[in-house]
């Protein structure tokens, strides 16, 4: 008999729509008044709390952590329903802390539960079937949605209101859901992990563009943030006097972290002009392999509260 601890956190997978279809919290979760039954599977079902995705912040990541820890020795794995617009974050905000390596899988609706073609229910159960499977132990934290597993370092959301809306750029899917069974094709990289107690920290993320100046970066003051994440240009690149005001920050102690604003690739330093990624990582901004900015800016303020710094906080945000 296997145990699985499910977590109702809120989101469209809680909602209704009304007769105008403005889509709106219930009253009471329907997901927790489902009677799902699951051969020598038992559920211990429990809402710490029921937001729209929007209002989930760090703290919230962080309890959910603390409940699985302190369920840990008596479940054999994770469901969490949460809404789609940061289930990414929580995703790998918990694939980066100190949990056991038993399933644990997040998902959603796009649908609402009493939308025609309302998608929860059977993303929910999709996400049990996952959960209580043997090959799915030891694959990092997981997201599953129409019919496809994802790893939560790499997935995204891609699409407004589709149904297919959580893909993988680059690599696509770990595995998918079969009528009869579920099917692995490959495991995602070894993470490391931290065990933190407390999170906190603030890192602005601001996206590139053509003639960028040094306008928004130029009002940031290290007094009252921890950290940037700038989304650049192509491989890695930024107009020149964007870069400096980078530079000028940097001086001043405090810590960028580079990504792409492309969907695909990797950022890198290629380029050697003035704003290029070689010019940029020589004034020591982070490039971070195969992230998204959101995820980019959980990675750091993780790596910051676990007292990472200089050296060993390269070594981390690049690794």
């Amino acid at each position: 008999m296997k145990k699985i601890l499910v977590l109702h956190t809120g989101g469209t997978i809680s909602m209704t729509a009304d007769e105008e279809g403005n889509v709106k919290e219930s009253q009471q979760n329907p997901m927790t008044q489902l009677g799902v039954t699951l051969d020598h599977v038992t559920l211990e079902i429990l809402e710490p709390f029921s937001l729209p995705s929007p209002h989930i912040r760090l703290r919230h990541m962080l309890e959910l952590y603390r409940i699985i820890k302190e369920k840990a020795d008596t479940i054999h794995g994770v469901v969490i329903t949460h809404g789609t617009d940061t289930l990414e974050e929580t995703a790998y905000f918990l694939d980066t802390m100190n949990l056991p390596n038993f399933p644990i899988i997040l998902t959603g609706a796009m649908r609402s539960s009493n939308e025609l073609g309302s998608d929860g229910v059977y993303n929910y159960l999709c996400a049990l079937r996952v959960a209580i499977h043997d090959k799915a132990w030891d694959k990092g934290v997981l997201v599953v949605m129409n019919d496809e597993i994802h790893a939560a370092k790499y997935v995204t959301k891609t699409h407004t209101t589709n149904v297919d809306t959580f893909q993988t750029p680059t690599h696509g899917p770990l595995g998918i859901i079969m009528k009869h069974d579920i099917l692995f094709f490959k495991t995602a990289e070894p993470r490391v992990h931290f065990d933190l107690d407390d999170i906190s920290g603030t890192v602005p993320i601001i996206k590139a563009y053509a003639g960028m100046g040094d306008g928004i970066i130029s009002l940031l003051s290290p007094d009252t943030i921890d950290g940037v994440v700038i989304e650049a240009l192509g491989a890695g690149n930024l107009p020149p006097e964007a870069a400096k005001a980078l530079n000028h920050l940097m001086e001043q102690g405090v810590p960028v972290v580079l990504v792409s604003r492309c969907f695909n690739g990797i950022a890198e330093p290629v380029y050697a002009y003035s704003g290029g990624g070689v010019d940029l990582a020589k004034h020591g901004v982070m490039f971070v392999k195969e992230l998204n900015s959101q995820k980019a800016r959980i990675k750091l303020l993780i790596a910051l509260n676990a007292g990472l710094r200089g050296k060993d906080l390269k070594d981390y945000i690049e690794g």
